[in-house]
């Protein structure tokens, strides 16, 4: 998958989330997931990537963590991300899909942990 270009002058914490995030895009694309949109951003809140499983749309939360200390990665998705990452995904929705029925749909983490990524499907 062609990565996109980071944005001249991004701080060390922005291109690790960067890093974080093309090594999800590269995981999920490796298999058989599409990209539709990466870094989707709304007042609401905004979306990391959002991808096509076949039919589904797959809102996918990235999460990075040097180490499991303080709960690791994938417990950094509080229930107020979540209602962020649920509302930033009804915009992107209403925007593609208008008044149309939406297509099935999840929420998906890539907790990425040192060298470790694990990846949680249909996670809230």
């Amino acid at each position: 998958m062609r990565s996109l270009p980071m944005p001249p002058g991004a701080s060390a914490r922005q291109l690790a989330g960067y890093a974080a995030e093309q090594r999800a895009l590269d995981y999920l694309s490796a298999r058989g997931l599409r990209l539709l949109a990466r870094n989707y951003r709304v007042r609401v809140g905004e979306l990391d990537l959002v991808m096509a499983d076949g039919a589904d749309i797959v809102f996918v939360e990235v999460r990075r963590r040097s180490s499991i200390g303080w709960g690791g990665a994938a417990a950094s998705v509080t229930p107020q991300k979540q209602a962020r990452v649920r509302r930033a995904a009804q915009t992107f929705l209403a925007d593609r899909w208008g008044a149309r029925r939406w297509p099935p749909m999840r929420f998906d983490v890539v907790a990425i942990e040192g060298e470790r990524l694990d990846w949680i499907r249909a996670a809230f």
